[in-house]
């Protein structure tokens, strides 16, 4: 059975906690220690997936076909542990949960109340798959104090005391702010936060403590003291160059033993950092940098597009190479020539998005990249962008669009090469969809097998002629303008087993033009970057090499 790691925020800031989480479990996998980490959200949406990126960041989607809060990412791309439909849970699942039970007359017709039937469910959602695992990291939401956390914060309390004593620890990381003007750190934020958290019945075993400049003996000392937790427990987290050196820093700091120390595991087994060195060595060494242009619509929250950022940066370290992305509005392109803008980039991406905003704008993106002969990566509606830009400029629709414009518009203005994708095949079962579905959960989710066209670039990228990729959309490329677009010089060289959607395109005589309808960048990890933007970087070193 799994011990568990309960973590939470602090009342002035909790910055930092997902990160710490996916550190921490990273260190104990190189003790040899297996993990699962798991997101509990005291928000109250079902799922992140019909919020928009500017009020949540990316919508991060698992294998299994969630849509989830993007600290899930940070958790995969540092344990390499697939995440699971079970590891993130908000107050709207649970809330759902609890009154369709009482709907199907589960409580037996008694009064719903957050204790216990709240509580209850938020423990039993805890509780799942805990015999798989050595160790279980969940981290609470929100920050202490938060009226939307209390029921998580009484849950977690209450598990901790139906289990067997020793099995869960508390684990707090807070803001140690620094006052300029004095010249001096302040401790008081961090004790109010504790006395906060042990109001409610619970008392931190390790804190955390974020702060920007070097946090004396005496003020640990002092921390441990008004908080009532060892000195050696109060770990300092201070800012780094990279996310990817925090496993070495909280190592160095001696994070992952303190925790160790409160489930008293000792002799604790000696870590195998080599991993991590290598990743950190790559980092600090790299040769050379090569711009890359990301034009996208959701630019003014960087969050939005969290895992491509992270994914060009491991492509980077693949090639040891440092990627300098810049974003850039979509929208601009749809009054001015993109050339200004995007001359001087060594490579062109164009990430997903919803709706007809900045579409025109990816669409003359993909054209410079085209004509140009940028290295050109088209991800999700990127990669349909670059069709309809193919549809127009080179076959001769001039009106060419999608179906998800006319939706939106509520009128017909385009000729479709990309339509709303009715039906699919999943596993074994056909799954059916109508334009006038829910929206939430409604969308082609979560890995899918493709069949790459043997000689093509893709095939060559990969090593394989098979893929399982994560999908997110709902309007596909239409197979029923395949045969011109190829003849033209855009070949079809990834298709679902079933040969009936199309996976990616690319062009035969460019030098690296691919677009893709998943989302290679949601599997990507720092000691192993996904292929397409590992070779991506490297078409992209080519062009700095040769300007």
């Amino acid at each position: 059975m799994a011990r568990y790691i309960f973590i939470t925020g602090g009342v002035v800031s909790s910055l930092g906690k997902g990160l710490t989480s996916a550190a921490l479990g990273a260190l104990l996998q190189a003790r040899g220690f297996t993990v699962r980490l798991r997101k509990l959200d005291p928000y109250l949406n079902v799922d992140p997936g019909t919020m928009s990126p500017f009020e949540h960041g990316e919508v991060f989607v698992t294998d299994d076909g969630a849509e989830t809060d993007l600290d899930l990412g940070h958790y995969e791309r540092f344990t390499g542990v697939a995440a699971r439909n079970t590891d993130s849970v908000s107050s709207g699942r649970i809330y759902t949960s609890v009154l369709e039970r009482e709907r199907r007359g589960d409580y037996l017709g008694k009064t719903i109340q957050v204790i216990p039937h709240v509580t209850n469910e938020i423990k039993d959602w805890i509780a799942v798959g805990d015999d798989e695992v050595d160790f279980m990291l969940c981290e609470i939401g929100g920050t202490v104090g938060d009226i939307e956390a209390l029921p998580f914060f009484e849950a977690i309390r209450q598990f901790s005391q139906e289990r067997e004593r020793g099995q869960c620890i508390f684990m707090h990381l807070t803001l140690i702010p620094y006052l300029a003007a004095s010249g001096e750190l302040k401790t008081k934020p961090t004790q109010h936060s504790v006395k906060e958290l042990r109001s409610i019945g619970i008392a931190p075993d390790v804190l955390v403590t974020r702060a920007e400049h070097p946090i004396p003996d005496k003020e640990r000392e002092k921390i441990a003291l008004f908080c009532n937790v060892r000195k050696e427990a109060v770990i300092p987290a201070y800012d780094l160059k990279s996310i990817y050196e925090a496993p070495m820093a909280y190592h160095a700091v001696g994070l992952d033993q303190a925790v160790l120390d409160a489930f008293q595991i000792s002799p604790a087994p000696k870590p195998d950092l080599s991993r991590w060195q290598d990743v950190e060595d790559r980092i600090n060494h790299a040769e050379g940098e090569v711009k890359v242009a990301i034009v996208g619509k959701y630019v003014a929250l960087e969050d939005a597009y969290k895992s491509i950022k992270e994914a060009l940066t491991h492509g980077g370290m693949a090639n040891r190479t440092k990627v300098k992305a810049e974003w850039i509005d979509a929208e601009i392109f749809e009054q001015e020539d993109p050339a200004p803008y995007l001359e001087g980039y060594h490579a062109i991406l164009v990430p997903g998005g919803f709706g007809e905003r900045g579409t025109e704008g990816k669409i003359r993106a993909a054209e410079f990249a085209r004509t140009r002969k940028i290295p050109y990566l088209g991800i999700c509606l990127g990669m349909q962008m670059a069709v309809i830009e193919a549809a127009r400029n080179v076959i001769g629709i001039d009106n060419a669009g999608s179906e998800e414009f006319d939706h939106e518009a509520g009128k017909k203005r385009f000729t479709p090469v990309v339509y709303h994708l009715k039906e699919w095949v999943q596993g074994n079962y056909k799954v059916k969809r109508k334009v006038s579905d829910d929206k939430g959960g409604t969308m082609r989710l979560g890995a899918y097998t493709a069949q790459l066209k043997e000689g093509s670039k893709v095939a060559e990228v990969y090593g394989t002629t098979s893929i399982e990729e994560r999908h997110r959309h709902r309007y596909e490329v239409d197979i029923q303008y395949r045969k011109e677009l190829e003849q033209a010089g855009l070949v079809f060289s990834g298709m679902s087993p079933d040969g009936r959607l199309p996976e990616i395109v690319e062009w035969k005589d460019h030098p690296w033009f691919i677009g893709v309808q998943y989302h290679p960048e949601l599997k990507s990890k720092p000691f192993a970057p996904a292929p397409l933007f590992a070779d991506f970087i490297r078409a992209a070193k080519e062009v700095e090499r040769l300007v």
